[in-house]
């Protein structure tokens, strides 16, 4: 999977497997897993509406965090790093990340850029791990 804005790939294991070892490829690279929300727990709850597991962990690794505020400090409202773990109809489980590059493209600063740079690439093997 890859488009504008993320990228990611199927894995074969079970959901909560899934979210496990992406927390743990995440924690080798530097990130932590700050938010975690099951999206389909809430739409139950809220809308009564049955879907799939979904989950949208918002990953922060501090020390790169520090460096995109530090040199903007308003990039606060494009953090933490999103990674979506979720299971389709047909069963399969992918896991998703956002492409840092995608969304911190637009604050348009140099050092910025080449911060989203090296996180995706922590990102991208965080996806290779799994």
């Amino acid at each position: 999977m890859q488009n504008k804005y993320g990228f990611g790939r199927k894995v074969d294991v079970p959901f909560d497997k899934a979210i496990e070892r992406v927390t743990q490829a995440l924690q080798a690279e530097g990130f932590g897993v700050l938010t975690d929300i099951d999206v389909a727990a809430t739409l139950k709850k809220k809308l009564n509406r049955d879907m799939p597991p979904y989950r949208i962990l918002g990953a922060c690794n501090p020390p790169l965090a520090h460096r995109a505020l530090q040199a903007e400090p308003s990039i606060g409202l494009l953090l933490p790093c999103n990674v979506v773990v979720r299971q389709d109809e047909t069963g399969q489980v992918r896991v998703e990340f956002m492409d840092p590059n995608a969304v911190l493209e637009l604050v348009n600063k140099p050092e910025i850029a080449a911060l989203a740079s090296e996180v995706k690439q922590k990102l991208e093997r965080v996806m290779q791990a799994l």
